[in-house]
This record gives structure tokens, C-alpha cells and sequence, in this order.
């Protein structure tokens, strides 16, 4: 029960902080809460066989890491291309 309220405080911590406007819903600390969160209401499904809510929360989690993702990827591209720029601009 325990972990099955974790789950829920954490995603709905992000959700209002969300829709308070004091945490952007594409950010990394949104998506990274939301990914804790519902693995944890995901494990507890499995635990609880509960299939329903199980693929409900598998797809959440699955969904918020694909997120990170994605953002992670942007920003490491973003990154390599500013050290390739520094690199050019002390060649010459």
C-alpha cells in the first residue's frame, strides 16, 4: 500500500505543479516524476494482478521514458554540436 501511494503522490505532485504553471509538462523533472511514479503503480499492478491497471500504468511509464528520451537525445546533440562549433573557431 505503501508504494501504491507513493506512486500516486508523485505523479500527482507533478501534475499540479504542472498545472500551477510552476513546472513545464515537457521538462525532465516532470517526466522523470511522472516515469517514478507510475512504474511504481506499475509494479504494485503486477504485484496486485491487476491487468487493467497494469497497462495503464506500464504505458505511462513507457510514455514519460520515451519522453526523457527524447529530450536527453536534443540536448546531447545540442551539446555536440556546440563543442564541433568551439573546435572550428580554434582551428582558425
Amino acid at each position: 500500500m505503501l508504494v501504491q501511494l507513493l506512486g500516486a503522490l508523485l505523479i500527482l505532485a507533478a501534475f499540479t505543479l504542472a498545472q500551477s504553471g510552476r513546472l513545464d509538462m515537457r521538462s525532465p523533472a516532470y517526466l522523470a516524476v511522472n516515469l517514478v511514479g507510475s512504474a511504481l503503480l506499475a509494479l504494485d499492478a503486477w504485484h496486485g494482478r491487476e491487468p487493467g491497471f497494469l497497462a495503464l500504468e506500464a504505458v505511462w511509464a513507457l510514455v514519460s521514458a520515451w519522453g526523457l528520451v527524447q529530450i536527453l537525445r536534443r540536448r546531447a546533440r545540442g551539446a555536440r554540436r556546440r563543442r564541433s562549433a568551439l573546435g572550428r573557431s580554434a582551428a582558425v
